[in-house]
């Protein structure tokens, strides 16, 4: 069969997949199995699309941004952007699914990334800090800071420190609040969203992951510890029941009845447990009210709606 008649064969089968919805158009020209791309998490779908972006740029490219973030395992909280984010030095400004930044990059604030490159981790959480929101900012350099990640944290603290003393723009003052804020303890996104609502509604600063030793001698950690109250606070994310990679082989009552006994047993052997999950951190008053109604002070009126 001649070349153009195996195209069009191609192009039939690809334009009946689409008819169908067997096929997602992921970038131009480009598509996926519709149940292959609906399994991957935003992050991972957004890596996706920066591979797609790489195969069609001259080699050299630095990217940075989200596109770092999704291709280095930087998560994010919110949706994740359909432009793809480039830095150059020069002057260009942005077209089609490519978004343009102007500021200049240092050779040890990139790493090598097939025939281009991406920004370093700690980069990458400072240019993210400059142009998100103060929370935003915090999960990405939190995730960069990340101990407990498989296969170690992506930065160090001095790195995160550096990189955000380069930073001269507009945003300086953000970037080094989120800089001085950020830690390498939280474990998930939505550990380091609740830290900053803790904090902006008016309650101490908690230890975070600390260790406690059950009565039945397993050991647990909690997500958030007041010592002088003797409160734990837990942020209860429906993953490690709904995820297979996170419920060890159990289904998902076994993970919730197993979930159930630790917190009680982390409630015997304090004077307060507080839950919350994601609904109570898009209203700050709620995470408020299950706060103080558990004996948590705090120096802040109850937020109003």
């Amino acid at each position: 069969m001649r070349s153009r008649e195996a195209d069009e064969v191609v192009r039939g089968h690809l334009n009946r997949a689409r008819r169908s919805g067997a096929a997602t158009p992921i970038a131009r020209g480009s598509y996926a199995a519709s149940q292959a791309w609906a399994a991957l998490n935003p992050r991972d779908a957004h890596a996706q699309r920066v591979w797609e972006a790489a195969a069609r740029l001259r080699p050299g490219a630095v990217f940075s941004h989200h596109a770092a973030a999704a291709v280095l395992g930087i998560d994010q909280i919110g949706s994740w952007p359909r432009t793809i984010d480039v830095t150059t030095a020069t002057t260009g400004g942005s077209s089609g699914v490519i978004r343009r930044h102007r500021r200049p990059v240092e050779a040890d604030e990139v790493v090598p990334w097939g025939e281009h490159f991406v920004t370093s981790p700690a980069r990458t959480a400072v240019d993210l800090a400059s142009v998100l929101p103060f929370t935003a900012g915090v999960v990405a350099a939190d995730q960069a800071l990340w101990r407990r990640r498989s296969g170690g944290a992506l930065c160090a603290r001095g790195d995160l420190d550096d990189a955000a003393s380069r930073y001269t723009g507009r945003s300086h003052a953000r970037v080094a609040a989120v800089s001085s804020f950020a830690t390498d303890l939280a474990d998930s996104v939505r550990e380091s969203e609740s830290r900053v609502l803790i904090d902006r509604l008016g309650f101490p600063a908690p230890t975070l992951q600390q260790r406690f030793v059950l009565s039945d001698g397993a050991t647990a950690f909690a997500d958030f510890w007041w010592p002088e109250h003797e409160h734990i606070g837990e942020f209860d994310g429906t993953g490690k029941y709904l995820d297979p990679a996170l419920r060890s082989g159990r289904t998902p009552e076994e993970a919730l009845i197993a979930e159930k006994d630790r917190g009680d047993a982390l409630r015997r052997s304090v004077r307060a447990l507080s839950r919350w999950r994601t609904p109570h951190l898009r209203h700050p008053r709620l995470l408020y009210d299950i706060l103080r109604a558990d004996g948590l002070p705090a120096v802040r009126p109850r937020p109003g709606r």
